[in-house]
Formats: structure tokens, C-alpha cells, sequence
């Protein structure tokens, strides 16, 4: 992968001098960094979630539940808090020494006219629009992206693609970011990763080869496509299911009934046992089923 110049130095010892901690006046806890306020907020059945609150000024023993709003992801505990206020800590001091330049541009972008853009480097700038964004690569820096996940136009998109730049070009992004680019990488492109670095991604590593290797496994078996709680079957769900999960007009589908308590979905489906799922031809919960 092509490095353009040196990231910012990272210390062994976590660095927490930029961040505030306390306890709420509900009793949770809270934490500011820079102009934003997080807090640890409790959940259903003792879990724990990351809601944060922007530009609130008052003393954080003063701050309330409803000071914070948004889901930025599951907490652990506040040990897991903590650890992720560093992270957040550590992504804003590298960032700020990196001096990316904030531009007007009129560019015309695959998603429509730029309203702005970030310059990481000569030639790599992440430009956004009023629906979407990602980043423009002139044609030298173009040229260094791996060809089997290089885009020819030089744009990537700011979902996904936006981790192709990164690593490329690993020396323009945070430590933060770059992590979540290996895992994007790694979720989305899985042979293309294995075929640039020559390491094999094991299950668990990947979302989509855990995916293929999913639906290789059930390809025979009834996985639901459809449920809704069934009206006419108290304690059940009505599920719809073919073949491997195949969503085609042509597939043979099936109606199931599982007991709501068995029912999770999982990463990639459920999958229906017909030993113990009995096959439901009975007045239906679907809207229009069978019309």
C-alpha cells in the first residue's frame, strides 16, 4: 500500500487531556471533548449505549437524559466507555495535525454538484453534496490504488469506497480511521483483500465470506424472507421462506409458523427446521397473501 507521508506519532499511554469525565445528574456516566458531551446511557435488560449531545455548555453533574439523543453504538460497560472516549480523543489529535484543508469547489460529482470539499493531499480530496459524497483521486494518485479495486473516473464513495483510499493511502488518515477501513475492506471486498495482502481471511473476519459461506451451507434449506407476528396464531410468527433464501417471483415459497421465542433473525436469516416448523396453510397475517 502507498504511504504519501509520516502519521502523527501515537503514544504507548493513552492520552486523555482533552477529555472531560463526570457523572450526570442522572447518576450515568458522561464525559466532554472538545464541543461535544457523551454519555454512557442505560438500555433494556441492563445494556448500556453511546448518546452524545452537541454544544451544551452546562457543568456535565448538571446534564440530563434528555440532554443526549442519537445511537452511536452498544457499551459494555463503563470501562468500554472510557476506552471508547480515547479512541475518540486519539481521532480528533490526529486529525487536527494532519492540517486538512476545508475548500470551496463547484466539482460535479457521480452524486451531483459538490457543496465543498476536504483536501487530505495534492490530488485526494473528499468532496460532499447535498445527498451524498466520497472522494476524487486525480489520475497519479489514481494510479496507485490496486487495480483489482481501483474505479477508473477516480471516484469512491463515501459508504464503502471511501476505505480504498484509505488504504492506499494509509498515512493521510487517523489511527481510527484506518481500522475501520480495514474492516470495510475486509467486510466488502474479501477476495480482493486476500489477493493484495496474501492473507486468508478466516471466518469471522469477513462479512461477506461469512455471508457466501452461509447461504453454500443452506442453499437446500427453507430461509424466511417474510414474518410478521401471526393474528391468527397466538405465541407464533408467520414466516414466508424459499430455497437458500432466494428472493425470485419463479422461487417456491412456503408459509411456517416459529414460536415468537425462538424467532431471531441472525446475521444472514433465519433458518426454518421443518421438523419442528410445521408448514402453515391456514388464514393469513400477509396483506394480499395469496391474491
Amino acid at each position: 500500500m502507498h504511504s504519501s507521508k509520516s502519521a502523527p506519532p501515537k503514544s504507548q499511554t493513552p492520552d486523555l487531556s482533552d477529555v472531560e469525565f463526570g457523572t450526570s445528574a442522572g447518576g450515568f456516566p458522561v464525559a466532554r471533548l472538545a464541543d461535544t458531551a457523551y454519555a454512557m446511557l442505560p438500555g433494556r435488560d441492563g445494556t448500556h449505549h453511546l448518546a452524545a449531545a452537541w454544544f451544551v455548555r452546562r457543568p456535565l453533574h448538571e446534564l440530563v437524559q434528555g440532554d443526549f439523543n442519537g445511537f452511536h453504538g452498544a457499551l459494555a460497560d463503563e470501562a468500554a466507555f472510557r476506552a471508547k472516549m480515547t479512541e475518540k480523543a486519539e481521532h480528533i489529535r490526529e486529525k487536527k495535525a494532519f492540517g486538512r484543508r476545508e475548500i470551496r469547489s463547484q466539482a460535479n460529482t457521480p452524486w451531483g454538484p459538490s457543496q465543498g470539499a476536504t483536501v487530505f493531499a495534492e490530488g485526494i480530496a473528499c468532496h460532499s453534496t447535498a445527498g451524498h459524497g466520497g472522494f476524487h483521486l486525480a489520475a497519479d494518485p489514481n494510479a496507485k490504488v490496486a487495480p483489482r479495486l481501483r474505479n477508473a473516473n477516480g471516484w469512491y464513495e463515501e459508504d464503502a469506497e471511501w476505505a480504498i483510499v484509505a488504504i492506499t493511502f494509509p498515512d493521510l488518515f487517523t489511527s481510527f480511521e484506518r481500522r475501520c477501513a480495514d474492516k470495510t475492506i475486509k467486510d466488502s471486498w474479501p477476495d480482493e483483500f486476500e489477493a493484495i495482502t496474501g492473507t486468508e481471511l478466516e471466518p469471522g473476519q469477513s462479512r461477506e465470506k461469512d455471508r457466501r459461506a452461509f447461504h453454500a451451507d443452506h442453499a437446500e434449506d427453507w430461509i424466511v424472507i417474510s414474518a410478521i407476528r401471526s393474528h391468527h396464531r397466538e405465541g407464533f410468527i408467520e414466516v414466508v421462506a424459499t430455497r437458500g433464501g432466494k428472493r425470485d417471483p419463479e422461487a417456491e415459497e412456503h408459509r411456517f409458523l416459529v414460536p415468537s421465542g425462538e424467532y431471531e433473525i441472525g446475521r444472514f436469516g433465519f433458518v426454518v427446521d421443518p421438523d419442528r416448523h410445521e408448514i402453515y396453510e391456514g388464514p393469513s397475517s400477509f396483506v394480499g397473501w395469496g391474491r
